[in-house]
């Protein structure tokens, strides 16, 4: 592993639960989390259905269209509040604690997402490469960018709670808790990579893609130990699920608010396998833009 002087920041982060550092505490912490986020979702929806015709959440669970799309990561919300509620109940600390010193966490994410952009800018006037197939178009031009503001927002509300969850209330729990950082770094890992199981829409991909998902908390666990704020997690999460959500999706799933689908599926292991490799390299430049933006 690496040496602890590099993760010296991460004890900003840790220090607030040291004084409840119980391992009951987590998977209780983690049962309010999902309750939370259960009922709060289960009354919302609920009273959405009550003042209008179920016709417009069709394909809701698929993120179909673009009001599936914002409805279900805007939801995603109700984590971080059960995240809140967790934290403050059973560790004595604040949402505030979990995501670090709020002056370096928005310097952080402006940081990375600076270099992230550049990175951007960089392969956009690369030499074009495409995907073995024409992309196809999915929302118009005018209305995607028309929803791009919203697109955002809701998009930056999903990573957020995600990150919270996993690399905030998880990670940092388990670090109070244990000194290895083979214990705080893979069981949040393992966890938000069995999060992404998707047997149905992946076929015999859906593996691989929680292996992916592992591998990217892993590397979202090292920046956020690193960086002793979420700031860099959320920023990196944030581009990876713009790209993901909002530019290239999947015809699987959660695809309402793209604006080209790939032209195949989560399940295609001929099509989907090779991309999953140029994904992690992807993934792995997108850490290494990163770790450059934070040192200090």
């Amino acid at each position: 592993m690496i040496p602890g002087s590099a993760y010296s920041a991460h004890e900003a982060l840790v220090a607030p639960g040291r004084s409840k550092p119980q391992l009951w505490r987590l998977p209780l912490g983690l049962g309010l989390i999902a309750a939370v986020s259960y009922l709060l979702n289960t009354i919302v929806f609920s009273l959405l259905l009550s003042v209008s015709s179920d016709s417009w959440l069709t394909g809701l669970a698929q993120g179909a269209t673009p009001t599936a799309m914002l409805l279900l990561l805007g939801s995603f919300g109700f984590l971080t509040l059960g995240a809140d509620l967790a934290a403050r109940v059973l560790q004595g600390r604040t949402l505030l604690s979990l995501l670090g010193a709020t002056s370096l966490l928005v310097q952080q994410f402006l940081r990375v997402s600076f270099g992230l952009t550049i990175l951007a800018v960089v392969l956009l006037i690369l030499p074009p490469y495409d995907f073995g197939a024409p992309l196809r178009a999915n929302l118009g031009f005018g209305l995607w960018f028309s929803l791009l503001p919203l697109s955002l927002l809701a998009v930056l509300i999903q990573v957020s709670a995600e990150e919270v969850v996993f690399r905030g209330y998880m990670q940092q729990a388990l670090a109070a808790r244990f000194k290895s950082a083979g214990i705080w770094m893979l069981v949040p890992s393992a966890l938000f990579g069995l999060s992404h199981y998707m047997p149905v829409e992946a076929g015999d991909n859906a593996w691989l893609i929680c292996l992916w998902a592992m591998g990217f908390g892993l590397l979202m666990a090292d920046l956020t130990a690193r960086a002793g704020s979420l700031g860099p997690a959320i920023a990196v999460h944030f581009f990876n699920n713009i790209i993901a959500l909002l530019i290239f999706a999947s015809p699987s799933s959660l695809y309402g608010l793209a604006l080209y689908l790939l032209p195949y599926d989560l399940a295609d292991a001929a099509q989907l396998r090779p991309w999953l490799l140029v994904d992690g390299a992807m993934m792995l430049t997108f850490w290494l833009v990163a770790r450059l933006a934070i040192r200090r």
